[in-house]
């Protein structure tokens, strides 16, 4: 009787809201006739049903609300809003249910990165705009808490399911900006996004093509696979390229996939020679835009392949040496203005943030040398998982372990986040998928590199499949 009373109470509240929200149409047809209510009115629906069904639903909500609110699309604002409420909920609910249930172990890694999240509410002490660099930091503290209990709750037992999942999420994101860029509509808003989102999924997406031998799975994915490579090149993002390429070559070779990683040379060389040959004035003419809008990022070439990274890094370090030991605030930077004068209470406008070109001068800057040290943990601790996970993949040569893809994602963050400063701008969605796979990667990630101190682990389509082919005795 007492399991069946959370679905009694649903069904009576139903029964109830009901004949209140037909008395209010009649009475007030305004308040179903405006767009921003009617909106919240189904924000919160959506929500109750994903508390109702937190470990399978939340985590996805979580990514939708920071995706559409970072992109350029109808209602986004409803969505900038709605998705720190989200994040709340999650990260209050999430708690609660690990505090009840005692799901999930408190590591080091946990304890550390309770240290960073403090290290940032320290600095805002010290930032001449502390109203901003307090809500930035509490902003890092919500994500830090649900990426520590909902998003490891989320896969927790359920591996399999969870990434299933995920994949599935990553290819229909992945056609659907295809569809939209070819219908000649930016979706992400700037090239530097479409390339940090192509940059983490291509991994992901590759790892889908090597877990289901069946013919017509395998195809879809590889041909989502190339699309994704497609929209990658085409945002011209170098910091994208270089993560997305670098992360996808590791996962061939650790693997030991020396044969695709060969056949994927080989058949962007084919391609290369073959438009050389057949159209050399047009091959040439493409090589010369790409070298100066791709490598250069059109400036003057004399200036080096670093040259649109010359002034943000500069000053980044002008910012460092001026607050050496404890910074400019969380998420602020000093510009010699008085914050009262000149910015709103809780303003978050340009000339109380700027971008540095890389996450970690960033963070440098923001909380100095006396906060760095947690964080600096926090990202060692990360790179130890993922190198212990790599290790594992060469002594096994197997993609069958939840570990794989995720320690490939975080690769290609990491790498691209060392020329792109999001890694800790806890508003944008690429940080929010980031650190929620990086939480679970401290869970699932092998023990130690050797195959035999590995749990065995099979996708869950793969083992459906193999169950069915499997003789009877």
């Amino acid at each position: 009787m007492t399991e069946r009373l959370p679905q009694l109470v649903l069904v009576a509240a139903a029964a109830l809201l009901l004949p209140l929200l037909i008395f209010t149409a009649y009475s007030h047809p305004f308040y179903f006739s405006n767009a921003t209510l009617l909106g919240g009115v189904i924000a919160l629906e959506v929500l109750f049903v994903a508390v109702w069904s937190y470990r399978q639903s939340f985590f996805a909500l979580i990514l939708l609300a920071f995706l559409f609110a970072g992109m350029d699309l109808p209602l986004g604002g409803i969505w900038t809003m709605a998705r720190w409420f989200f994040l709340i909920i999650g990260a209050i609910v999430g708690f609660l249910i690990m505090l009840k249930e005692g799901h999930g172990r408190f590591r080091l890694f946990h304890a550390v990165s309770i240290l960073a999240v403090s290290s940032a509410l320290i600095s805002a002490v010290v930032s001449r705009y502390p109203s901003f660099a307090l809500l930035k930091a509490l902003s890092l503290l919500l994500l830090f808490v649900y990426a520590g209990t909902g998003a490891r709750l989320a896969a927790a037992g359920r591996e399999n399911r969870f990434l299933a999942g995920l994949l599935t999420g990553c290819e229909i994101l992945t056609v659907a900006l295809g569809g939209l860029y070819f219908l000649g509509t930016d979706a992400m808003g700037n090239p530097n996004s479409l390339g940090a989102v192509m940059a983490v999924l291509a991994p992901l997406l590759l790892w889908g093509t090597l877990i289901d031998p069946r013919h017509h799975v395998h195809y879809r994915r590889l041909a989502i696979y190339l699309l994704s490579m497609y929209l990658l090149f085409h945002s011209h993002s170098r910091a994208g390229l270089a993560a997305g390429l670098c992360s996808c070559a590791l996962l061939c070779l650790a693997l030991r996939k020396y044969k695709l990683f060969a056949q994927g040379v080989v058949i962007f060389v084919i391609l290369v020679t073959s438009a050389a040959i057949f159209d050399p004035e047009a091959f040439s003419a493409t090589i010369s835009s790409l070298t100066t809008s791709v490598v250069y990022k059109d400036r003057d070439i004399t200036g080096g392949v670093f040259a649109s990274r010359t002034t943000p890094w500069q000053h980044a370090m002008d910012t460092i040496h001026q607050h050496f030991w404890f910074g400019t605030g969380f998420g602020t930077t000093d510009n010699g203005q008085d914050a009262n004068a000149h910015l709103g209470k809780f303003s978050s406008s340009a000339e109380a943030t700027s971008e540095n070109g890389s996450s970690y001068l960033t963070i440098l800057s923001w909380v100095g040398m006396t906060g760095i040290v947690p964080f600096c943990l926090v990202l060692l601790f990360l790179i130890g998982k993922v190198i212990r996970t790599t290790l594992w993949m060469f002594n096994t040569g197997s993609p069958f372990h939840p570990a794989v893809p995720i320690a490939m994602v975080i690769v290609s963050g990491l790498l691209h986040a060392a020329f792109e400063d999001w890694l800790f701008a806890p508003g944008y969605y690429v940080c929010v998928f980031f650190w929620s796979l990086a939480f679970i990667l401290i869970d699932v990630a092998p023990w130690a590199p050797l195959p035999s101190f590995a749990s065995s682990w099979r996708p869950w389509l793969m083992r459906q499949r193999m169950s069915s082919v499997a003789p009877s005795r």
